[in-house]
């Protein structure tokens, strides 16, 4: 699994001022209400998004440094996907969104992880895939998501987290 970002504050501010960041994943999901629990920390009412949503988010580092997250929420409807080139194509990360309950669609979701994570133009591009609505009934385990995606697949640039919508999930 992969190192978390928080983990290297020192090293990101003296190299790294801001980093582009795509959240992708299948509609409904939850990546637009992820974008705004990071944005408000607070969850929010959100509709589907038929195109893309952009917000930054700063994040204060010691030293009074900050580090700002520029965040492309972008639509997981079918005819959408295609545009998902168009934003990962000059990231610094990519957080993939699963819906852990929605187990009828994850092969769905692991062909198009699979897709964005092995395109060329994102070879070495941080992958973080969190699997959210941890917290609701039914939801698969992250040992069952991790196989089901065939994470290990993707090798060592990826890491999986978990994410809840209704309380707070570590």
């Amino acid at each position: 699994m992969g190192n978390g970002l928080s983990d290297q504050p020192k090293y990101l501010s003296s190299i790294f001022q801001s980093f582009h960041i795509a959240i992708l994943g299948l509609d409904s999901a939850g990546k637009t209400t992820i974008l705004y629990r990071l944005q408000f920390n607070e969850f929010v009412n959100t509709v589907p998004t038929k195109g893309f949503n952009s917000e930054k988010v700063k994040l204060s580092l010691p030293g009074s440094r900050t580090v700002t997250f520029h965040f492309w929420d972008v639509g997981g409807q079918e005819k959408l996907r295609p545009l998902w080139k168009s934003y990962t194509r000059c990231t610094d990360g990519i957080i993939f969104v699963v819906d852990s309950v929605d187990t009828e669609r994850m092969e769905e979701a692991k062909t198009e992880l699979h897709k964005i994570a092995k395109s060329s133009e994102n070879q070495g591009v941080p992958l973080l895939v969190v699997a959210n609505k941890q917290d609701l009934r039914n939801s698969l385990s992250l040992e069952e998501i991790e196989k089901l995606l065939a994470l290990k697949e993707l090798g060592p640039r990826h890491a999986l987290a978990p994410a809840g919508v209704l309380r707070h999930h570590r």
